[in-house]
């Protein structure tokens, strides 16, 4: 009884894949300029500037909460 379960899903998932096989077939072609692939990304220096970044963003809250906690009191 159990093994007839199991045989019964398998077609559906045969199914699915050669309707996703399918879809993928039909599709058109993009239309429009073909763009050169993107420079390479140096992480190193992405790294630098994401940390800059926080650096920045915490100084700025910090330097917003003195000015707040200077105003209520």
């Amino acid at each position: 009884m159990a093994s007839r379960g199991r045989r019964g899903g398998v077609p559906a998932r045969d199914d699915e894949q050669r309707h996703e096989e399918r879809a993928e077939q039909q599709a058109p072609a993009p239309q429009g300029p073909v763009l050169p692939p993107p420079p390479p990304v140096d992480y190193g220096v992405f790294m630098q500037g994401l940390v800059q970044a926080m650096q920045t963003q915490a100084h700025t809250q910090a330097a917003l909460q003195a000015q707040l906690e200077a105003q209520v009191e």
